[in-house]
């Protein structure tokens, strides 16, 4: 059931209906009909006019319909009217994508975000089914009403809560120690974002020969998977796969979902993976952008992957999202076409992402420091006088601004203008050591003697 309203088009409607259609079937349930209202605004009462209401009620008793799902989130007050309406198990949109989470987690941190998202969505809807039931204690002072059933309900989600989020507390230091030592390894690390449904499993399972769980299906992977893989010039990285994004994926849910989507967040690189033979591609795209943003992971270096190409029946359209998107390759993931672009795209960026700088900020540029942690990788950061004095690994897109506060160190002048880009092989390798050596002692022979 969706409500159209003035301001949305006919056709983001229609889509946004069909794609939840797409989430009832991968939540393993069977559409039977549709139905479309046109309003001004919601009702208070029941989302939808009450007369509408009635209507639909019939049908779902003819057609003999078990659950009813709209296509926004319901109020407490909306979802208990129109369970009394229809006398049929009512549901909105985000309570859908939780049964679906649900259903697909199965590490023991995904669980938990799921429980925490559904106990997050069922507090405020808690009704008084049991407000007979009361505990009152005897002695002076306690007379009137006692703890009814409502409250004890509320106050055990509110404990199960607490609960479930130092639980996840301390998930998030687990997984902030295993990227600790993924760091240590000097692995830049790639994360795959993108809509779900647009075949960042499959990738994954094409680059690295893995056998990870894919299906044409939304939300087919919730939990993070991570592989090593090696590119054709030998600098290895670690890949990714992450959650699906969705329009009007509820803000909870991201908050919920934090201690998976942080991999985003630590990423050196994005692959934005686009299935470009949907019709809405580039809504999907934006929609994608609005969640990296939520998430503080926007500004990072991007490839823009347009998967699915062998679906594409019109040449120019590859052609045109090619042009309009720069960083961009157009594969498919299922037969490996235009695969070998995508690999020497990915060296190319991971190239010149590796540019390692010391700078000496002024105390005020905080904002450019928090960008340094955003889209690049500090290393090390100190605060000496008036300075943050900082060891960082920056993109290219940064230089302009930090060149200004470059400085020396006593092992080498750190000039962007004669820093060429270095790979972790030939950083970490006998003749790249030696190389460095060598150059240092030219520039500070005295200085490396004595060390």
């Amino acid at each position: 059931m969706g409500l159209e309203l003035p301001e949305e088009s006919k056709w983001d409607h229609a889509e946004s209906l069909q794609e939840l259609g797409e989430l009832v079937k991968s939540a393993g349930g069977e559409v039977v009909d549709t139905a479309i209202q046109r309003r001004p605004s919601p009702t208070a009462a029941y989302y939808i006019g009450p007369g509408k209401a009635n209507e639909l009620a019939e049908v779902c008793k003819k057609e003999n319909i078990g659950t009813v799902i709209f296509n926004d989130e319901l109020s407490p007050a909306q979802s208990r009217n129109l369970e009394k309406v229809f006398e049929r198990k009512i549901l909105d949109r985000t309570q859908l994508i939780l049964d679906i989470f649900a259903q697909r987690a199965k590490s023991k941190d995904g669980k938990l975000q799921i429980e925490l998202a559904q106990l997050q969505y069922l507090l405020p809807r808690l009704t008084g089914m049991w407000t007979h039931l009361s505990r009152q204690s005897g002695g002076i002072g306690t007379r009137g009403p006692g703890e009814t059933q409502l409250e004890v309900d509320r106050r055990r989600v509110t404990d199960k809560i607490a609960r479930l989020s130092r639980e996840l507390d301390e998930v998030r230091q687990q997984r902030s120690t295993q990227r600790a030592g993924r760091l240590r390894q000097h692995w830049p690390i790639v994360s795959f974002v993108g809509y779900t449904n647009a075949g960042k499993s499959t990738l994954l399972n094409r680059m690295t020969h893995s056998e990870v769980y894919a299906a044409d299906q939304l939300f087919a992977t919730l939990d993070p998977t991570t592989r090593q893989f090696v590119l054709p010039n030998k600098q290895k990285l670690l890949l990714t796969d992450t959650v699906g994004f969705l329009k009007q994926l509820p803000h909870h849910l991201i908050e919920s979902f934090k201690a998976t989507l942080e991999e985003v967040a630590e990423a050196d690189l994005l692959l934005h993976v686009v299935d470009l033979s949907h019709p809405l591609y580039e809504q999907q795209m934006e929609a994608v952008q609005t969640v990296l943003e939520e998430l503080n992971a926007w500004g990072k270096q991007m490839v823009v992957v347009f998967n699915k190409v062998d679906r594409v029946t019109n040449p120019a359209l590859v052609e045109f999202a090619l042009h309009k998107h720069p960083n961009s390759v157009a594969i498919s993931a299922v037969t490996g076409e235009g695969m070998p672009q995508l690999l020497e795209e990915i060296e190319h960026q991971v190239k010149s992402w590796r540019l390692r700088v010391k700078l000496a900020l002024p105390n005020h540029l905080t904002a450019l420091v928090a960008e340094l942690h955003r889209v690049g990788r500090v290393l090390d950061l100190s605060y000496q006088d008036d300075k943050i004095v900082l060891t960082a690994h920056v993109p290219p897109q940064l230089q302009g601004k930090i060149k200004p506060y470059l400085v020396a160190d006593e092992e080498g002048d750190f000039d962007l203008p004669t820093l060429a880009p270095v790979t972790v092989e030939d950083e970490f390798s006998e003749a790249g050591v030696k190389k460095i050596k060598d150059s240092r002692a030219k520039r500070h022979p005295l200085a490396h003697r004595n060390k």
